[in-house]
């Protein structure tokens, strides 16, 4: 009853001795969409409000540095903190692979407090669209991994269960679940929240709800995931992402709170 891996190259084309793989362009249509939704949101807010479609543009450049830069040493530290003790230059070669996306949204958030204060824009304001846009990215993100054939989940007899290259047991398409729920499902629920006046009138909610869903979202698929071999499970039953995942979620309930107290004196 398993389905077997289809046969997808991870090389989406050859430009001579150049190879372009899907999980840069994943990055790359990421990114633009991500982009120009972030623009119709800033617009959508009204004239004068900032982050102005301006800010966004200038903003894009910090993102991407804070994405790649966070989410290199998120891994680093988080997962293979031996290995590149061992030989510090491994950190440089990120074609190798290795990130983390909890180290990216730290990037990130870095990315945007210096930005908000150099450019005098107001931080939940401009952490609220980009956290609106980055289920696009996660999507994309996780599409590519389901084509790698990396980050799959436990062995499975589930109907939908996939038999994932050099391996002999049929198992959970993680990477799928992820892409549906921290993708598709999480960026409906942000997008229902924006339509009806979050952006406008709860600075700090949908950055909130974005950690919040986030968290959980992740933590449950975990469940089913394979743990890194080289890392395995705490404690016999926990996960380095569930871990993770536990100050995400406290952090976004402090921001929903924080969103209801600001409601109120507004």
């Amino acid at each position: 009853m398993a389905i077997q891996f289809p046969d997808i190259s991870p090389v989406a084309l050859s430009l001579g001795s150049l190879d372009v793989r899907w999980y840069a362009l994943a990055y790359l249509a990421g990114f633009l969409l991500g982009w120009r939704y972030c623009l119709y949101l800033a617009a959508k807010a009204g004239e004068g409000m900032r982050p102005s479609a301006d800010d966004i543009d200038d903003f894009l450049s910090w993102a991407v540095v804070g994405v790649i830069l966070g989410g290199r040493l998120g891994y680093v530290l988080f997962y293979q903190p031996a290995l590149y003790l061992a030989d510090p230059l491994e950190v440089l070669k990120i074609w190798h692979g290795g990130m983390s996306f909890h180290g990216g949204v730290l990037g990130v958030m870095a990315s945007m407090v210096l930005f908000s204060r150099f450019r005098k824009v107001l931080l939940f304001r401009l952490s609220d669209i980009v956290c609106a846009a980055a289920p696009i990215g996660l999507f994309f993100g996780r599409t590519a991994n389901f084509i790698n054939a990396e980050l799959y989940g436990r062995i499975s007899d589930a109907p939908w269960a996939v038999v994932f290259p050099g391996q002999m047991q049929a198992r959970h398409p993680s990477q799928v679940y992820e892409a549906l729920s921290e993708g598709a499902l999480l960026f409906l629920i942000l997008f229902i929240l924006i339509r009806k006046g979050a952006l406008q009138n709860r600075p700090g909610l949908v950055s909130g709800v974005f950690l919040i869903c986030y968290g959980v979202f992740r933590g449950a698929v975990e469940f089913v995931r394979e743990p890194d071999a080289y890392l395995g499970l705490f404690a016999g039953w926990i996960s380095m992402g569930q871990i993770l995942c536990l100050p995400m979620i406290l952090g976004g309930a402090v921001l929903v709170v924080y969103s209801s107290c600001k409601a109120r004196v507004l």
